[in-house]
């Protein structure tokens, strides 16, 4: 039984009237009624009809008004959750919501059959002394204009499908408490047609990926999500245990080596769009689970990936947004090819301010990532300092869209050496809007090289380094059979989709992102 300070309880009046319901023998939860159409469906039709008269003849609007409420038309019927109520005596105007939209009813005493011809869940009475808002509802009617312009359906049959035993939250658009939008989601989306608005885009956007892989000869795979080494990326593992086999488990950081070890199989082309799990910090930019989008490419480097994901972006953009450029926290953002290429050395002396001597100067770099909050631990390498002084200064400048390119071997162990420069690597990572949204590389396909560097990985790992990435014997077999040429990348899909969306945090475009308990 739960305990009555629990957050579990409902609304006590709604409750009573409920049982009460329960007791003249209404079912307050049946499950009979189909509806013939969305509310869009049913709604969308005329509302055009409607807009288009009144550009073309304003004038005779009401004559056509009145013609089309006398026209013979077909009943329609539809359900959905009351959302407002007006009583006018012996009139009730609902306001419906469906997943499509909203449509006002009137229910008529006059054109509701009396309880002689109708269940007791069905008559005006009931509805008059009984709805609540929030209650579901399903009616069958026919449309009409009323002298206000609304589009309305006369019930000619209405039925209580589901009663709410909560009642909506006044003024919601007005509340400022964010975390509670988070925390109870289905009321954020129920009464928040923004919020809705987002959510579906989401969709559209990963769709429109798909699209864009699946039209190249992508292939969409699943690999798995409990990984029994935590490897493809530096991050802390959230970590379980099998009991029947009696080992240690993983939830995957990222799903780079399972699909790599495709590409060894023969899948040369290859994508995955699933979840990761990092045991980090909440903020604005990061969840502990978040969605990814990982591909790689045979034959292909990390310059061709540059090329195709300019194309992707900006295809997607156009499909979901119908144009390049979008607006981001007030401030317009081009996502038109050709962007910006920078390598790592270079942004730190154009955008960060330092000079080339200091850029190759690990002293110098130490004193200046002293003035920060960044700890240290007196061991990193050169590479290490160059990026985390990129972070610090460089990465939040970076608006419009931005290749960072050559990222130092030290900071990379799973991808290829520069041919001309063997202390940076074939990377780039992408940033819009001051954030990271994509990671890629030519992939380090050289066994011999990759254990070096799974080596040099565990020798971090054991000087307390615990982002380090772990020995994976199994990859580096795979390594042995061959993998050709490749290139692989990932791409933050939340944060994708912030950016089309225009939302300042990560948590408003995941439908339940990651809190803290709910105090009781």
């Amino acid at each position: 039984m739960a305990d009555d300070n629990r957050i579990d309880r409902p609304d006590e009046v709604r409750l009573a009237r409920m049982h009460d319901l329960r007791a003249r023998g209404i079912n307050p939860y049946p499950n009979d009624f189909k509806p013939s159409a969305s509310i869009s469906e049913v709604a969308d039709g005329p509302r055009v009809w409607k807009q288009n008269l009144l550009e073309t003849d304003p004038d005779d609007w009401h004559a056509h008004r009145d013609s089309f409420n006398s026209s013979e038309k077909g009943e329609v019927a539809i359900a959905g959750r009351v959302m407002a109520r007006r009583d006018f005596g012996k009139g009730i105007f609902l306001e419906l919501q469906d997943r499509s939209g909203r449509l006002q009813v009137l229910l008529g005493k006059q054109h509701l059959p009396p309880e002689a011809q109708a269940g007791l869940g069905q008559t005006f009475e009931f509805f008059k002394r009984d709805l609540d808002i929030g209650d579901f509802v399903g009616v069958r009617g026919t449309l009409f204009w009323t002298r206000t312009g609304e589009l309305t359906i006369q019930a000619g049959f209405a039925e209580l499908l589901c009663k709410a035993l909560r009642p909506l939250p006044e003024k919601w658009h007005g509340l400022q408490d964010v975390e509670t939008r988070y925390r109870q989601r289905y009321v954020d989306l129920m009464v928040n047609g923004d919020v809705r608005k987002v959510f579906v885009k989401r969709a559209a956007i990963i769709q429109a990926i798909r699209r864009f892989l699946d039209a190249r000869e992508f292939l969409e795979v699943e690999t798995p999500m409990l990984h029994p080494i935590a490897g493809g990326a530096a991050a802390r593992p959230f970590s379980t245990h099998h009991n029947a086999l009696n080992m240690p488990l993983f939830l995957r950081i990222a799903p780079e080596l399972f699909l790599k070890r495709l590409v060894v199989g023969g899948f040369e082309r290859v994508y995955e769009i699933n979840r990761n799990f990092r045991n980090e910090g909440l903020s604005r930019r990061h969840n502990p689970e978040f969605t990814m989008l990982e591909f790689y490419w045979a034959y292909a480097t990390y310059r061709e990936l540059m090329e195709l994901t300019e194309e992707l972006i900006a295809q997607v953009a156009m499909e979901v947004n119908q144009s390049t450029i979008v607006v981001y926290e007030g401030r317009p953002v081009n996502l038109a090819r050709p962007w910006r290429r920078l390598g790592l050395d270079e942004s730190l002396i154009e955008i960060g301010g330092l000079s080339a001597e200091d850029v190759g100067n690990s002293q110098a770099l130490r004193a200046r990532l002293a003035r920060t909050q960044i700890p240290l631990k007196g061991q990193e390498p050169l590479g290490k300092l160059q990026t985390l002084v990129f972070e610090e200064l460089v990465e939040s400048q970076l608006w419009e869209p931005t290749f960072i390119t050559d990222f130092p071997v030290e900071v990379s162990p799973l991808a290829r050496r520069s041919d001309r420069n063997p202390a940076v690597t074939e990377r780039f990572e992408l940033f819009v809007t001051g954030r990271e949204i994509a990671n890629a590389f030519s992939e380090l396909n050289d066994p011999e090289d990759q254990q070096v560097r799974f080596l040099a990985q565990v020798a971090a790992r054991q000087a307390g380094d615990d982002e380090a990435t772990e020995y994976d014997a199994d990859y580096i077999r795979a390594l042995q059979y061959g993998m050709p040429p490749t290139a692989g990348e990932g791409i933050g899909i939340d944060r994708l989709v912030m950016l089309l969306t225009d939302a300042p945090s990560i948590r408003d475009v995941i439908l339940f992102p990651h809190m803290r308990p709910e105090a009781v």
